[in-house]
């Protein structure tokens, strides 16, 4: 369906949507666009921080003694009844 719009489309559509809207709120938007794009890529950048400092953590289960293997300390209870 958009395949062929082509550049004279393109830009029949850009000045129709700036006739409609005015330079100011067009501006005003592609600010919100932009900061928009700036707080996502802050979001994805934390979130593989966070990743890459969990993947850095040693594993808790894990013994650094060789040969040692993890012992279950769960309380067990008997039932007496």
């Amino acid at each position: 369906m958009l395949n062929n719009i082509g550049l004279p489309g393109l830009l029949l559509i850009a000045v129709v949507v700036l006739v409609l809207f005015g330079r100011g709120k067009i501006s005003s938007l592609m600010g919100e666009v932009g900061k928009g794009i700036t707080a996502f890529k802050r979001g994805v950048k934390d979130s593989t921080d966070e990743i890459e400092h969990a993947a850095d953590e040693p594993d808790p289960t894990k013994s650094d003694v060789p040969g040692e293997k993890a012992r279950d300390v769960t309380p067990h209870t008997t039932d007496r009844g």
